[in-house]
């Protein structure tokens, strides 16, 4: 049977009471009781009950974060930095991976809610889900414009893009390609705008592949293999994350091509997973944990009420990692 509060309080020789306000850290406490309680408690192996805890304290201690999936690199780096952070300032995670379904991310997010998360990090592209935009709910959006009323942390997508492609026209590619993901949210792709911005100034014409499931190895396959035989003649490339960027150079090496004699590629990311394996790949980084970090930090100045600016975006610096594949 597991022991309660009136069985700690028995052992230490104090009321429930006051085993509640050690607990609690509600007002003042002797050390000496203090150890007494938390002797009690380690010798009973009792663990306090947090839902009882949370109905006192209005908060339940608890933040959900929704990403479309975890083994991407990207999303599970930015995982890794978000669980660790929140952990250090006391606070539990409930992870949702919603594999960029509008109808999964629906249900995690009508779970969340009935968990009484404090708040809520979303990392996901669906637009149009409704429940986000509760004025009673804490939600912070991570490079991606979920609605008007729900701030923004990404970094700087339009100079990340900008600086990949005057890297590829610097190193005198003519036909440059775009590996990207599906437009459907208009704010949310500012590496292509960058792209299209920068050929249409030196009179180039822009060539853009979309990928339509942008997790998916095949789709990622089958597009490149289009661009193999629609435009042979390509020489450079700026894929918009670094598995793209992978994806489309293994590609290359079936087909007879070098990196970077023949053509030349530059990835987006950065991640620590994707260094690793291809530490050659050049790429823009993005600063992975600066973005954790600042979207926790607004999150919680949400879930305190002092956070009064909902069209609020946060632009954090990118850098070019100039490796050996341009």
């Amino acid at each position: 049977m597991k022991p309660k509060i009136d069985d700690v309080a028995r052992l230490a020789g104090v009321s429930p009471t006051t085993v509640s306000r050690v607990l609690n850290d509600r007002g003042y406490i002797s050390n000496e009781t203090k150890e007494k309680v938390q002797d009690a408690m380690a010798k009973l192996n009792y663990f306090p009950n947090d839902i009882a805890r949370s109905l006192y304290t209005k908060r339940s201690n608890l933040l959900g974060i929704i990403m479309p999936t975890t083994s991407n690199p990207f999303f599970g780096e930015l995982t890794f930095h978000l669980e660790s952070i929140c952990a250090s300032l006391g606070y539990k995670v409930l992870l949702c991976n919603s594999l960029n379904q509008k109808d999964k991310e629906k249900k995690y997010l009508d779970m969340l809610m009935r968990n009484q998360v404090d708040g809520i990090i979303v990392g996901t592209h669906n637009l149009g889900i409704l429940n986000y935009q509760k004025q009673n709910l804490a939600v912070v959006s991570i490079d991606r414009y979920l609605s008007e009323t729900i701030p923004v942390v990404s970094s700087d997508n339009y100079e990340g893009g900008k600086l990949a492609t005057e890297l590829l026209v610097r190193k005198s590619c003519e036909h440059i390609v775009l590996i990207d993901g599906v437009k459907e949210i208009e704010k949310s792709y500012l590496r292509r705008e960058a792209y299209i911005d920068t050929l249409d100034k030196i009179g180039k014409t822009p060539i853009i592949y979309e990928i339509p499931e942008v997790f998916n190895v095949q789709s990622q396959q089958e597009i490149i293999e289009n661009i193999f035989s629609e435009h042979p003649e390509v020489d450079g490339v700026f894929a918009t994350n670094d598995i793209f960027a992978a994806s489309f150079i293994t590609a290359a090496k079936r087909y007879g091509k070098k990196i970077p004699e023949d053509i030349k590629v530059i990835g987006y990311d950065g991640t620590e997973t994707v260094r690793t394996v291809l530490p050659d790949l050049t790429t823009i980084r993005q600063p992975i944990e600066m973005i954790a970090k600042e979207a926790i930090n607004i999150l919680l100045k949400e879930i305190e009420g002092e956070f009064t600016d909902p069209l609020h975006e946060t632009k954090l610096p990118i850098s070019l990692i100039e490796g050996s594949t341009t």
